[in-house]
């Protein structure tokens, strides 16, 4: 880092604290871009650096920084909001391509994450966010991965110029409901967030129809909530969820336990939502996207997901007249639906099935995790005993334990 001065390394370290509390920074599903003449990317725990996964398992470091937290916006969930009295600090839009090139360079990130406070005004926002990508794309050949935070209010020109160079724009609904969002973001509109959504799903969609047109965001859109800011419940989070997968195809909805900020206002919580229920939110949004279940599905019994189960589990424990599944029989979707297996051991079954009668020990192999599925199927050799069957037994029986449950926090 010798060559930055320290008044850099003094704004970064006021500006990556800054921005930890986004969730969703995410580079899965972006495409592989060249980096000719670089060594492969290294890991760090520096200031700044976040880590996240892509679908293969590949890690991904991004540096993820503010462009700056001072913010016209008063939201009361936010620490850098207008009242808050924490420390300040902006970048130029060159400090912050001078950063991550820096930081690429040395193989610490493979990227950028990049938000920002509101100052002057939304669209000049914006084009400060735009100009740090230009720059970097533009001037320095840059190809490495760019997630830029879309500012709802600016004007779509924007937004659309700022999909040109970044792999992933994502807008931040915060909170599910719009009657919280009026309460506790007085500046910010749920019709500005889901008219910026818009306009980046129309300008995906015409780049993906014309092969000519320019690259547009290839690895699509996300949003944040923040869970436990507001009284919503899972049920009107996950419907939420459901409803932006559906109308704007977005590859990710991200959930961020509350965290209580110093010197709240009293229009929030002064206590953070258990850390599990975050987790859970996550397995409940992860069946919405890859095993067709619906939010109403995942919350038969009340308005909140269980915590001392998962919702796959509690699902099949409120659905126990459909089981157990022959699974020499089952349709794939079905068996996918089954506690302990997940979408590539059901498919596995089913080939498998083509060559054979299923049998116990073929799950074994497969690494399904019996203790869970048990209860729930029949092979060719096996069925489950008859005092297994009982909904409040096996939750007693399946249950995490505190521990176990710690670890997910």
């Amino acid at each position: 880092m010798g060559a930055l001065r320290m008044e850099l390394i003094d704004k970064l370290s006021i500006l990556a604290d800054a921005a930890k509390y986004d969730a969703s920074c995410a580079s899965s599903g972006a495409p592989k871009r060249s980096s000719a003449g670089k060594a492969g990317i290294g890991s760090t725990n520096g200031m700044g650096i976040c880590h996240s996964y892509t679908p293969d398992g590949r890690c991904v470091s991004l540096l993820k920084v503010l462009l700056t937290n001072f913010c016209l916006y008063d939201c009361q969930y936010c620490i850098n909001r207008r009242s808050s009295d924490v420390p300040r600090a902006r970048f130029s839009p060159e400090e912050v391509v001078r950063l991550t090139l820096d930081f690429y360079q040395r193989n610490y990130v493979s990227g950028l994450f990049l938000s920002s406070g509101i100052i002057r005004s939304a669209d000049y926002t914006m084009e400060q966010l735009v100009r740090v990508a230009k720059l970097l794309r533009e001037e320095h050949q840059f190809r490495g991965y760019i997630h830029l935070k879309t500012i709802p209010e600016a004007d779509p020109a924007l937004i659309v110029e700022a999909g040109r160079y970044a792999d992933r724009l994502s807008v931040n609904i915060e909170l599910p409901s719009a009657t919280s969002l009026i309460r506790l973001a007085p500046e910010k509109t749920q019709e500005s967030i889901t008219q910026a959504m818009g306009t980046i799903k129309d300008a995906s969609q015409e780049s993906h129809a014309d092969s000519r047109a320019p690259r547009f965001a290839m690895a699509g859109q996300s949003t944040q909530m923040i869970v436990g800011a507001d009284q919503s419940d899972d049920r009107i989070i996950l419907n939420t969820a459901e409803a932006l997968y559906d109308d704007y195809h977005l590859r990710r909805v991200y959930y961020s336990a509350f965290s209580p900020i110093p010197n709240s206002p009293g229009s929030v919580p002064f206590q953070a939502p258990p850390m599990l229920r975050e987790h859970r939110l996550y397995q409940a949004d992860f069946l919405l996207r890859g095993y067709g279940f619906k939010a109403a599905e995942l919350l038969p019994g009340g308005p909140n997901l269980p915590l001392d189960i998962d919702p796959k589990l509690a699902w099949a424990l409120a659905n126990r007249a459909l089981f157990p599944i022959d699974l020499n029989r089952a349709e794939p979707e079905m068996i996918a639906r089954v506690p302990g297996i997940g979408l590539r051991s059901a498919k596995r079954i089913a080939e498998l099935r083509r060559l054979k009668r299923v049998r116990f020990d073929d799950l074994v192999r497969l690494r399904c995790v019996m203790d869970k599925a048990q209860p729930f199927i029949v092979t060719a050799d096996y069925r489950p005993r008859q005092d297994r069957l009982e909904s409040a037994v096996l939750r007693q029986q399946l249950s995490e334990q505190p521990a176990q449950m710690l670890l997910f926090g």
